[in-house]
C-alpha cells in the first residue's frame, strides 16, 4: 500500500502539489488524470523519489521511502518517465536487460534473462528484439522502455504518460498488458494518463487533480461523472455507458 499524507512541492513559489493525501491499495491500477500543470507527473516522481518533496510523508508498505536504500527501493518501485531517451546504441533486448540492474549489477544470471524474455513477450517485441533503439518508430521505442520497466519486476510500477507516441492498437495493448500485470502477477500500477476513456475502462481507482490539489478520488463510477469532469477540465462532457464502461464524449 502507498500512503501519502500532506504532500507539498513548490517551484519558484508556485505550488505544484498542494497538500495532497491519498492511499493506493495493492493490486490495483490507479490512474491520475487532470489538465496540464495539475501536478500529476510531479506527484508520481515524488513517490518514486526522483524528486524530493518539500513537506509531507510517503510510505510504501509502512516504510518511509526517505529511509530506503536506493537499490532496495529499485527492487520495489519502477518508473517510466515521459522523457526516456538513452544516448547509447542498444538493441531492444539490451535495453530491456537494464531493468535487471538492481538485482544483477550488470552481471545477468539465467533468471535475469528469463525476466527479460518474459517482458519482451509481454510487449510483443520478440520479432524485433535484436533491432537497435535508434532504428525503431516512436511507438516501438516506447514499448521497449515499458518492457524494461516490466523486466525490473517490482511490485509497484509507476508510468508517466506511457501511451505517448502510440497508435490506438498499441495503446490498447499497453493497457491490456497493465491489466494482466495486476490480475495475473498482483502488481500495483500508478499511471499518469491524458486519455480519460482509457482511464475509465482500465482503472480500479482514479485520482483527479487540478492546480496541484485533488479534486476527486475514488472508483471510476465516482470520478467519470459529468459534474466532476466539468470542474476538472472546464468543459462539458457527455458520458455514455457502453459495454459497462463509462465513455466520455467531449469532441462534439
Amino acid at each position: 500500500m502507498v500512503d501519502i499524507k500532506g504532500l507539498f512541492k513548490k517551484y519558484n513559489d508556485k505550488s505544484v502539489v498542494d497538500d495532497v493525501s491519498l492511499t493506493i491499495e495493492k493490486g490495483t491500477i490507479t490512474s491520475f488524470i487532470g489538465p496540464n500543470g495539475a501536478g500529476k507527473s510531479t506527484l508520481i516522481s515524488m513517490i518514486s523519489r526522483l524528486i524530493t518533496k518539500d513537506a509531507g510523508h510517503i510510505t510504501i508498505d509502512g516504510e518511509d521511502i526517505t529511509k530506503s536504500k536506493n537499490n532496495d527501493l529499485a527492487k520495489k518501485i519502477s518508473i517510466l518517465k515521459q522523457s526516456n531517451s538513452i544516448n547509447l546504441r542498444l538493441t531492444i533486448r539490451e535495453l530491456v536487460s537494464f531493468g535487471r540492474f538492481p538485482y544483477s549489477q550488470g552481471k545477468l544470471t539465467k533468471e535475469d534473462w528469463s525476466k527479460v524474455d518474459e517482458a519482451i513477450e509481454y510487449m510483443e517485441l520478440e520479432e524485433i528484439q535484436d533491432k537497435f533503439i535508434d532504428e525503431l518508430s516512436g511507438g516501438q521505442r516506447q514499448r521497449a522502455h515499458i518492457a524494461m520497466v516490466i523486466a525490473q519486476d517490482t511490485e509497484y510500477v509507476l508510468l508517466d504518460e506511457p501511451l505517448n507516441n502510440l497508435d490506438m492498437r498499441h495503446s490498447v495493448q499497453i493497457m491490456k498488458t497493465l491489466r494482466r500485470l495486476v490480475n495475473e502477477l498482483g502488481k500495483t500500477i500508478l499511471i499518469v494518463i491524458h486519455d480519460i476513456n482509457f482511464a475509465s475502462c482500465y482503472s480500479d481507482q482514479i485520482v483527479a487533480l487540478k492546480d496541484g490539489k485533488i479534486v476527486k478520488q475514488g472508483p471510476t463510477c465516482d470520478v467519470i461523472d459529468e459534474c466532476v469532469l466539468r470542474d476538472i477540465y472546464d468543459m462539458d462532457m457527455n458520458i455514455k455507458n457502453i459495454n459497462d464502461n463509462r465513455i466520455c464524449v467531449y469532441f462534439s
